[in-house]
């Protein structure tokens, strides 16, 4: 079986760039390892307005949400409310089909159930896809661009070597048919205790559930285990017992840059390479949007007959010169905050409660760039400045690409 394009991975990264080399008039087929697209749910589904934009698509909305509560260890909260919606609850898998079908439409041929393999360059420079059926049958297809959008794990990346390792967090999350809290605002846990390494979350689902979850540094503790104790917060905030989960998502978020996302041939789009936002962990918007390039990319280089590294490095330079100086300040962000303990991050919720802070945090924040915020919060406090000295001027840095260290001399010494 021959494709012109092979994309691997049918989630938003890889049916966004089937649906932009499809409209161009490529041949275009995308092999998904699960047998049904959307399944299983791979993660909380809150999302700004800018992937409803890219998804062309209101249908897949659950609710919107206008504001957010962040609670310090001690469940000191911190809340605001914008007038318009700041993000929206999504049905995950929704998106995720609704993507597929719009990429069917312009021609893309999609086929489940086939796990990718491995890959070999013949002498013409395409390459022959070793893939593997759920009955064991085995299958090759030739194409003459690679896609790798199969997520955190991906082997397309492992079987071109166009990544090294990256931090994965674990990740656990449940969805409750009832759930007291405020139906209108997301809802951030904070502490070590709770999620170290990045945070818990209640999300209502806009039918009077809610979605909860944990994601956390990799350790000798799982994510369930940390989810479980953010369960027991929630009963001393709510005053009540979430009971009769209907459904368990388990999943790895992947935080860093990677050094290459091009390579001959092929390229590497969403999770799969690592385009996710690193205080967050969301990576749909910024894996949505680098595949709109990498398909402007490859459409360029199919017409040109040129798919050397070289070529299709223009990616690579393209998605980091639009998103990597986000990336970079919110990784040194995320540094720091891993640094802090839970009375740190006490002081932090009792900062961001000062005046004016809310109207800041109501004006500027956006979950899709949240360093913009960040600089605005830190010249406009010196409680936050204190807690953070070293943070201010990185955040001024306007270097992509780089990550600064948090501490100069220790990484020198130890090199």
């Amino acid at each position: 079986m021959e494709a012109e394009v092979l994309v691997i991975g049918a989630g938003p990264a890889g049916a966004t760039v089937a649906d932009r080399l499809a409209r161009a008039g490529h041949d275009v087929l995308v092999v998904e390892e699960h047998p049904r697209v959307g399944y299983p749910v791979q993660c909380a589904g809150l999302v700004s307005a800018r992937v409803l934009e890219l998804a062309q698509s209101r249908a897949m909305v659950r609710t919107p949400v206008h504001g957010a509560t962040v609670f310090s260890p001690g469940l000191r909260g911190v809340a605001f409310r914008a007038p318009d919606p700041r993000a929206y609850v999504i049905d995950r898998a929704g998106l995720d089909i609704a993507l597929a079908e719009r990429a069917a439409r312009a021609g893309a041929r999609f086929e489940t159930g086939l796990r990718f393999d491995g890959a070999s360059r013949r002498a013409d420079g395409s390459f022959a896809a070793r893939l593997t059926a759920a009955d064991g049958g085995e299958r090759t297809i030739s194409a003459r661009l690679l896609v790798g959008a199969d997520g955190v794990t991906s082997a397309v990346a492992r079987a071109l070597r166009l990544r090294r390792p990256v931090e994965i967090l674990p990740a656990f999350e449940a969805e409750f048919p009832r759930s007291p809290g405020d139906p209108d605002r997301v809802e951030v846990y904070l502490g070590r205790r709770i999620a170290p390494g990045l945070f818990g979350w209640w999300i209502p689902d806009g039918a009077g559930g809610a979605r909860v979850g944990v994601a956390v540094s990799a350790g000798p503790v799982s994510a369930r285990a940390y989810f479980e104790r953010l369960l027991v917060h929630l009963e001393r905030r709510f005053g009540t017992v979430l009971t009769g989960a209907t459904a368990y998502l388990v999943s790895g978020i992947p935080i860093g840059l990677v050094p290459r996302t091009a390579g001959d041939g092929a390229l590497l789009v969403g999770d799969a390479a690592a385009q996710v936002k690193p205080l967050s962990g969301g990576g749909i918007f910024t894996g949505m949007r680098c595949a709109e390039i990498a398909a402007e990319v490859a459409h360029a280089a199919l017409a040109a007959g040129d798919l050397s590294a070289r070529r299709l490095g223009e990616y690579d330079e393209r998605w980091r010169a639009e998103l990597g100086d986000e990336f970079s300040r919110a990784l040194y962000l995320r540094r720091v905050l891993l640094r802090l303990s839970d009375d740190d991050l006490e002081r932090v919720i009792a900062a961001l409660d000062g005046a004016g802070m809310r109207e800041t945090i109501v004006a500027f924040g956006d979950i899709d760039f949240p360093s913009h915020l960040a600089r605005r919060l830190f010249r406009q406090s010196p409680s936050l400045v204190r807690l953070f000295p070293k943070a201010l001027g990185a955040l001024r840095s306007s270097r992509a690409g780089r990550v600064p260290d948090v501490e100069p001399a220790r990484s020198r010494a130890a090199k």
